[in-house]
């Protein structure tokens, strides 16, 4: 079966020590199991593709989020991330298969299954899963590379948006 591994918003702005304290993710446990899954599936022979969700650097965008914007270090892939691929898109929605560069990719590449982990997993990657189901992909969200900052009841609403679209965890 050919799948590819979606490595979504694993971005400095996230999960380095500058970032802003509403992003109080394990880093070090995050990092590391979303590393241990890239060289799984690299050795597996999948594909493993970045994901940078990025704002546009205007002075609105600097003041209502502050965090993403294009071009500034915060934007970059997570240093302690282990990068091994070529392929890194960037999106401007939480959806990332809005890139129709990485769209056509995955068309190209006829992945059967996308898996999914990164940040958020209530946020950028439910809505690229539920992106993936609405275009007929299979996506599959891979638990123990995934975290939240998201409360129990926004949560809860995400789990239950993906019951009902029939995305499963691995």
């Amino acid at each position: 079966m050919k799948k590819a591994l979606l490595v979504i918003d694993m971005q400095n702005d996230y999960l380095y020590e500058k970032r802003k304290k509403i992003f109080a993710y394990d880093t070090k446990a995050l990092v590391g199991a979303v590393n241990e899954l890239v060289r799984k599936y690299k050795a597996e022979g999948s594909d493993v593709i970045y994901i940078r969700h990025i704002i546009q650097n205007l002075p609105t965008n600097r003041l209502l989020f502050g965090y993403s914007i294009a071009g500034t270090e915060g934007a970059e892939l997570y240093g302690g991330l282990e990068v091994l691929s070529d392929f890194c898109f960037d999106k401007l929605f939480g959806d990332a298969l809005t890139n129709k560069e990485l769209l056509q990719t995955v068309k190209d590449k006829g992945y059967e299954e996308l898996h999914l982990c990164g940040l958020d997993e209530y946020g950028c990657v439910t809505s690229t899963a539920l992106g993936a189901v609405k275009r007929g992909l299979t996506p599959k969200i891979v638990r123990s590379g995934t975290a939240t900052v998201f409360p129990a009841k926004k949560a809860a609403k995400g789990k239950k948006k993906l019951e009902e679209a029939g995305v499963a965890y691995i």
